[in-house]
């Protein structure tokens, strides 16, 4: 929905993810941003070309003897035992290697996709989509739920962000990467999918009926006894500016002075609609956030745009919870840093990585080239946002109908004193 920026990191470079990304968006959203443009300054330095503009110079620190030992046993000796066996061609082969090789990195967001994977990929950043509407990540080495999208099957069937997914239809997720996840997780429209989630240490299976998945957008509404005006903002996808604009002009002529911005299960999407919202609450050229490329070329620093029309006086709370990632990490991070918003709930997912995606030989190739890094300095990845006042949200809230985090944040914007 991964989330768009133009890019300039050269050529082959189609994508890149928040995280997802889409991102995060997709079944498993990891905020994404599309590059169009592409810079030769950024490949002249890797020469000779290959016809994709890629460097395919061999690097002759790697020894590659035992790979190759490898590859002429297995085709010497390997034989099929079951019937439905096939031998793999020289690319499959080929994929297997380049997969391995990207798995080796340790980086559940650096993977290769071969061609069908490739395409199933980009056919899930197009739009709308069938499935259960949750999107997943990897955490601590386990698949596990980031957030459940508002309204979908997987909402409505009680799924919930932070839950551990221990098995997909019977079959073990233990090692699987988010990419076959959701090709197991998808399927027809109308048949059901059954997870085997961890939650609070215990086993619960959920069956969930696919659907054709349409993410809700926004939702604002004034609270005429509080006097408190909220904007609920489900994901950043490319509609997400002009959707916030269009509440946030109703927020300012109802009056209020009283502002919630709810990020709760918010699993992220496009950067530009992440710092185009941000403009609203920042001055021109304040720092939204820095991708930080490790020295491998300059940070680049994404800044406001500086509508910055937020009235005067104005008390804001960001609602953030473990589902919140992403752009919702680098939105609530630039307004915590600015002081112009206090943040209320949970910590944060902790997804701070850009993506680049890569042509390769008819696959796709997603490989982490950056890091997100808050304007006074923090690290997203792995670490989240931290509130300013942690309230939890348990399953007895719940079950009670009942929403702590949104009763403090009144509390705290009601209160001359906090």
């Amino acid at each position: 929905m991964e989330s768009n920026e133009s890019s300039s990191r050269g050529q082959g470079v189609a994508v890149r993810g928040i995280s997802f990304a889409l991102v995060a968006a997709l079944s498993f959203f990891i905020g994404l941003s599309v590059g169009t443009s592409s810079s030769a300054a950024t490949v002249a330095a890797h020469i000779p070309f290959i016809g994709d503009g890629l460097d395919a110079t061999p690097d002759s620190s790697a020894d590659l003897t035992a790979f190759w030992k490898a590859w002429n046993t297995l085709s010497a000796n390997y034989v099929i035992t079951h019937a439905s066996s096939t031998l793999p061609t020289t690319k499959e082969r080929l994929y297997g290697a380049i997969s391995g090789l990207a798995s080796s990195y340790g980086d559940p967001y650096t993977t290769f996709f071969p061609p069908e994977e490739a395409k199933a990929f980009s056919d899930n950043i197009s739009g709308s989509f069938g499935g259960v509407g949750m999107e997943i990540g990897i955490k601590e080495a386990i698949l596990t739920v980031i957030a459940p999208l508002k309204g979908t099957p997987a909402d409505v069937a009680g799924i919930l962000a932070g839950d551990q997914i221990a098995t997909i239809n019977g079959e073990s997720t233990d090692g699987l990467s988010t990419e076959k996840a959701v090709r197991k997780i998808r399927g027809p429209i109308g048949s059901k999918v059954e997870f085997t989630f961890i939650r609070d240490g215990k086993p619960l299976t959920i069956s969930v009926i696919r659907d054709t998945i349409q993410v809700p957008e926004t939702k604002d509404s004034l609270d005429e006894k509080s006097g408190v005006y909220s904007i609920a903002l489900y994901e950043f996808t490319s509609n997400s500016a002009d959707l916030f604009s269009q509440a946030f002009s109703r927020f300012k002529a109802s009056g209020s002075k009283k502002l919630i911005v709810d990020l709760r299960s918010n699993p992220g999407g496009y950067l530009d609609a992440a710092v185009d919202i941000a403009s609203h609450f920042l001055p021109r050229g304040a720092v939204v956030v820095t991708e930080d490329f490790g020295g491998k070329e300059p940070n680049q620093v994404h800044t406001s745009l500086g509508y910055n029309d937020l009235p005067s006086g104005t008390k804001v709370v960001v609602l953030i919870d473990s589902g919140s990632a992403s752009a919702s990490e680098i939105f609530a991070g630039a307004l915590q840093d600015a002081h112009i918003a206090t943040l209320i709930g949970t910590k944060s997912f902790g997804k701070g990585s850009v993506q680049s995606l890569t042509d390769l030989d008819g696959g796709s190739l997603k490989i982490t080239v950056a890091r997100w890094v808050t304007p006074a300095g923090h690290w997203i990845m792995g670490n989240g946002v931290t509130p300013d006042i942690t309230v939890p949200f348990v399953a007895a809230d719940a079950a009670a109908k009942r929403d702590p985090q949104v009763a403090r944040a009144i509390k705290f914007l009601t209160t001359s004193k906090d």
